[in-house]
């Protein structure tokens, strides 16, 4: 892998929560970073440019082909080292959905089929991508507390069937991959709390277990940056980690 200041992380879902969390480690790291933001002036406000000149922030829609196009290369024809994709729908509790039911599995075809147009142009690289999911919905056995079974089987159906998808094209797609699993994410607070870690092979099964209640956004986010971009764990490659405190 290219050196640390050489090294350039792309981000979806930024703007808050745990791609927030992650984002904010790796700039600290020296990493080049670019976030695709509907918003942009929520995130500099957070993070300005000025005192953070290895950010910057494109201005689109993570469904749109364009725009995720023009995040995807660090340099002409040179495509980015990673990939960060926390994107997600607003819960609207009132309808046991979200606000996009198709958000996550609209958001990996788009993600997708920008690489492949980029690499027919000629764009070389194959970056690792990481995208944030969710416990309960392991093929393997229970993942979640048995007292979290009524609300993520009933009340989070809707977003999590869209996860399944998500997840299912990115195992299928030939990338490089590592989905990330949360428990219940209850906060955006950082805490000092042990993460705990399991283990799922996508196409073998279960290879180690972490079953817990909730983690908090910035403790997932921090989890990722130093886990799956600092250091870049093998173990993780093509894998999916449920985490949880």
């Amino acid at each position: 892998m290219a050196d640390t200041q050489m090294q350039t992380v792309a981000f979806f879902g930024a703007s808050g929560g745990v791609g927030l969390a992650a984002l904010k480690q790796t700039l600290a790291s020296g990493r080049q970073c670019v976030a695709l933001c509907r918003n942009p002036a929520k995130l500099t406000a957070i993070l300005p440019l000025e005192s953070n000149p290895n950010l910057r922030v494109v201005q689109g829609n993570a469904h749109d082909v364009a725009a995720v196009s023009t995040c995807l290369l660090a340099r002409t024809g040179v495509l980015v080292d990673q990939i960060i994709s926390t994107i997600g729908g607003a819960l609207v509790l009132s309808k046991m959905s979200i606000d996009d039911p198709e958000v996550c599995r609209k958001g990996a075809a788009v993600l997708l089929e920008a690489l492949a147009n980029l690499r027919r142009d000629g764009a070389v690289g194959k970056p690792h991508i990481i995208a944030c999911s969710t416990t309960g919905l392991s093929r393997f056995g229970r993942d979640i507390p048995v007292a979290m079974i009524p609300l993520y089987h009933v009340a989070l159906k809707v977003p999590h069937e869209d996860k399944v998808i998500m997840e299912d094209r990115l195992v299928s797609s030939g990338e490089e991959f590592t989905i990330v699993r949360p428990s219940l994410m209850v906060s955006e607070e950082e805490t000092t709390k042990k993460v705990r870690v399991g283990l799922e092979d996508p196409k073998t099964g279960r290879i180690s277990a972490a079953i817990g209640y909730k983690i908090t956004k910035s403790d997932a986010g921090r989890w990722i940056a130093e886990t799956l971009v600092l250091k870049k764990h093998d173990e993780y490659i093509n894998k999916i980690a449920m985490i949880t405190t």
